[in-house]
């Protein structure tokens, strides 16, 4: 009995152990199987930013201090070569370990009584890299287990391009495509067998690689293994020879500096990652050495900062990306990039409005809008030559860049309205509210970046070409200096509510091919120059000087000026950023003007005097036709041409009941309120002011012969004071139809003077609110009501 019990008790024994034995088979299987961390490497990268063909434009050192590049995927052919040959000729046939190696390193180290081999396969050298521990004995049998389970999880080409990747290289240069930049100033594809030799044995005495001395001993290695090639027959008698003469670098290159800015910038936004763009490096040459040209005739006028962009429209890819000009010499203000920078806009918004009217048939191509001096709640605006011209059709006063009638526009239009157009076109600086920016905001009282503002121009440019190749509104997309990696749709969803309106995009465009202020550039004239719309903007103080310009395929944005916001007289947008800007068109090849989009039009008969729809009375002589957005039929007719009756000599407006023997003629003539026409006809000396009644008819006229010029109606006035402490003055302005009239003020109840010819009257009055009246020799009278703070 006590030996069956026995018995028992052993079988138990024993298969308690073999359980244990099993478990423990099991969970050794398990540690093996996961025993590789899931990133393999934990180590931050160099950023990477090449162009659109996979040149290297520019890198950023890793977080570490290290020149590290993100790891690639496959190794160049002549180092693959060297470096098996010269540390693991069995690489491609062990299982990541080589036993003889092992065993002949063994008994190498016994016989020198040091350590002269280690025996390690290039798979247990890339676990080392990952592991970084300090070398044991027993970080060696760990290195051996990791190295077969690594063969398991990856190809052979795979495990050579992690080593080739964190190979230390000498110094601060980790894997061959730091090192093939920093030793010999190309990338690892174009390396020589001479210089993938050299960086084949570096790993293996990394201290090796010093611009000062072992330079004769690094030679011997490399060129030890070069006879080996050369003896395998793997190279050349020819290669053998060239490569064994080359020298080694005198000293570490500098890597490419191409579009700092935007590599600084991905490197903020995709530190450690390698990011192909989509800048043409020859482009990207092209427009920096323009800028710095450029730079170096404004920096005279102590104009120190540039930036430009180039895009591709058909795209939407950035071909050149300036952020600023001097970023090597660190010169003032060149780190800052410009692109990326909020600044005053100036006039650069204005075509946005004058589109956005089109679109909504809140205006006419050509409508007439006042150009006055002008005073709104205490903002004066005014033109930028300090003069007015009365009136100005409306694609006229944007191709000028008229100030007076751009504020007239958008107060007729709204601010919280446009307001919240410019944030659908992408103007996402705008972070303040529609009442704070006020009837400023179409004159520079908002901030914008130049990549905003190229965006915004591109979208409307965009949506032409689209609407014109599909006859639809696809969605539009943004520009982009990422290139596309292949994985994107082809195919476009498209919407019913686009932006910007086809035709009235179109009819924008074709107003800013017009631009003839005198200080501006002729480039119609340039033979060489295909036909661009463009735009200038200068903001207050002589700060920011802007220029747009796009074809159908390009767009070029550029601004000067200083990145500390320091003005200088004589930075204007037409001086300095638009020639700069037709000169980078000059590299641009020549494209074709937009087609029209007719669908999205259509045909008007129109008053060319007023650029309103036709009117009652409009002469056959001024109708003319013209292409409109279809939503302009809801527009204004004409009500400056009026029917008047005159005299038969035409010297005087009658009446049927008094014109009596003076005979009776209805004509149609052209009349624009008097404070207009009081600036009009003196640049347009063919207007003609209405002729007087006649005396017999002098009681029957019923027409307001005078205008205020200045104050506008309930108009808040602001007086600064003198010098000696005593209230300021202002000056009150009006117009006549006669300017020989003699006209009498008075300020509320009080006579203050009188004037002929030139209507202007000085006053001084307190704070408060007050009227003035003046009355004219023909007994009409005209009063305006303001305040005083």
């Amino acid at each position: 009995m006590n030996k069956r019990t026995n018995h028992i008790n052993k079988l138990k024994h024993l298969s308690r152990k073999k359980k244990v034995g099993i478990i423990t088979i099991l969970a050794l299987l398990l540690w093996y199987l996961f025993c590789l961390p899931r990133t393999l490497f934990d180590t931050p990268y160099s950023t990477l930013v090449m162009d659109r063909e996979g040149e290297l434009l520019g890198a950023r050192i890793s977080e570490d201090g290290q020149w590290r590049f993100p790891p690639t995927n496959s190794v160049p052919h002549k180092y693959a070569t060297c470096v098996i040959q010269f540390e693991d000729r069995s690489f491609r046939y062990h299982p990541g370990v080589n036993p003889l190696s092992i065993g002949r390193a063994f008994f190498q180290n016994i016989k020198e009584g040091r350590v002269v081999s280690g025996g390690s396969t290039i798979t247990m050298q890339t676990v080392r890299l990952i592991r970084n521990e300090k070398r044991t004995y027993f970080e060696k049998f760990i290195e051996l287990i990791w190295a077969t389970r690594l063969e398991l999880s990856r190809s052979k080409n795979s495990i050579l391009a992690l080593y080739a990747s964190h190979a230390p290289m000498g110094g601060n240069v980790v894997g061959i495509d730091a090192a093939s930049w920093r030793y010999f100033g190309h990338d690892a594809a174009s390396l020589s067998w001479a210089e993938a030799a050299t960086l084949a044995v570096l790993p293996n005495a990394p201290a090796l690689m010093h611009f000062g001395r072992n330079r004769d001993a690094l030679i011997a290695k490399r060129n030890r293994l070069l006879s080996h090639l050369y003896d395998k027959e793997i190279i050349t008698e020819t290669d053998y020879q060239l490569a064994f003469s080359e020298p080694l670098p005198n000293h570490p290159h500098a890597l490419p500096q191409f579009a700092p800015h935007l590599v600084a910038h991905i490197y903020k936004q995709q530190t450690g990652e390698h990011v192909q763009t989509t800048i043409q490096r020859s482009l990207q040459m092209q427009t920096e050495e323009v800028l710095k040209r450029w730079n170096g005739e404004f920096s005279q006028n102590g104009i120190h900062n540039m930036a430009a962009l180039v895009v591709d429209l058909e795209s939407n890819q950035v071909l050149a990306y300036s952020g600023n000009v001097g970023f090597n010499n660190n010169s003032e203000g060149s780190q800052v990039d410009i692109i990326q920078s909020q600044r005053s806009t100036g006039s650069i918004l204005k075509p946005f409005l004058y589109c956005a009217m089109l679109q909504e048939g809140v205006m006419l191509p050509k409508e007439l809008l006042p150009d006055v001096p002008i005073n709104i709640g205490g903002f004066s605006p005014k033109n930028f030559s300090l003069q007015y011209d009365g009136a100005a059709h409306a694609d006229e006063a944007l191709a000028r860049s008229l100030n007076v009638p751009s504020v007239v526009s958008l107060r007729r239009y709204g601010v919280p309205k446009f307001y919240q157009f410019l944030q659908q076109i992408g103007l996402s600086s705008l972070k303040k509210s529609a009442e704070h920016y006020g009837l400023s905001l179409i004159l520079g009282g908002a901030e914008a970046s130049l990549w905003e503002v190229a965006n915004a121009y591109g979208t409307m440019a965009s949506t032409v070409n689209s609407y014109n190749s599909t006859q639809s509104y696809p969605e539009m997309e943004d520009l982009t200096y990422i290139y596309p990696s292949g994985n994107e749709k082809n195919s476009q969803s498209t919407t019913s509510s686009p932006i910007f309106n086809a035709g009235a995009a179109w009819i924008t465009l074709e107003a800013l091919t017009n631009l003839n202020r005198p200080e501006e550039i002729d480039w119609q004239s340039i033979s060489s120059m295909s036909k661009v719309a463009w735009k200038t903007g200068t903001s207050y103080g002589f700060r920011d000087a802007w220029a747009v310009g796009v074809t159908p395929r390009y767009l070029v944005a550029v601004w000067t000026g200083n990145a500390s916001g320091e003005g200088r007289p004589g930075l204007t947008g037409a001086r300095t950023s638009a020639r700069v800007m037709f000169d980078l068109f000059e590299l641009l090849p020549l494209t074709p003007w937009f087609e029209t989009p007719y669908n999205e039009l259509t045909e008007a008969t129109i008053c060319s005097e007023s650029g309103l729809l036709q009117g009652s009375y409009c002469p056959e002589s001024s109708i003319d036709t013209l292409l409109i957005p279809h939503k302009g039929l809801q527009g204004n007719s004409c009500a400056y041409h009026k029917r008047v009756h005159l005299s038969q000599d035409g010297q005087y407006q009658v009446y049927q009941q008094c014109a009596g023997n003076r005979g009776i003629i209805p004509v149609s003539w052209f009349v624009l309120p008097p404070s207009w026409a009081w600036y009009y006809k003196q640049q347009h000396p063919a207007y003609r002011s209405l002729p007087p009644f006649s005396p017999e008819c002098i009681s029957g006229g019923s027409d307001q012969p005078m205008q205020f010029i200045y104050p506008y109606y309930n108009a808040t006035i602001k007086l600064t004071k003198q010098l000696d402490g005593s209230q300021g003055k202002t000056i009150f302005e009006l117009a006549h139809q006669d300017p020989s009239t003699v006209v009498y003020w008075h300020l509320d109840n009080d006579y203050v003077g009188k004037t002929s010819d030139v209507h202007q009257m000085e006053l001084s009055p307190s704070i408060g609110k007050h009227r003035v009246t003046v009355v004219d020799e023909e007994g009409n009278a005209l009063g305006v009501e303001f305040e005083v703070e």
